[in-house]
């Protein structure tokens, strides 16, 4: 466990997820980032997008920021909830 995921699960908030039924992503209200394959990337629960190039994407999520390079990257769809990105996906970064 790095000191990231350490200071994390100390958290009131992340305990209280561990010791409910109810999803760690609702209770703490995290990015759900699902890849498939290298060509496609849907993201819930993200706040909003900071930058969008063919060659970089950046999401703005409630526990910081999702960095996602590539080449010839589009948001195929977004709505409040979630998004769908396509392209040639070289690198996913946490920040």
């Amino acid at each position: 466990m790095d000191k990231s995921n350490k200071k994390e699960s100390g958290t009131f908030k992340y305990r209280m997820a561990e010791a409910s039924s109810m999803p760690k992503d609702v209770v703490l209200g995290v990015p759900i980032v699902t890849i498939v394959g290298e060509f496609e990337i849907n993201i819930e629960n993200y706040r909003g997008i900071i930058e969008y190039t063919d060659t970089l994407i950046r999401i703005k999520a409630k526990s910081g920021q999702i960095k996602i390079t590539g080449k010839r990257l589009q948001i195929e769809y977004y709505t409040n909830d979630d998004m769908m990105i396509t392209g040639r996906i070289e690198k996913i970064e946490y920040q």
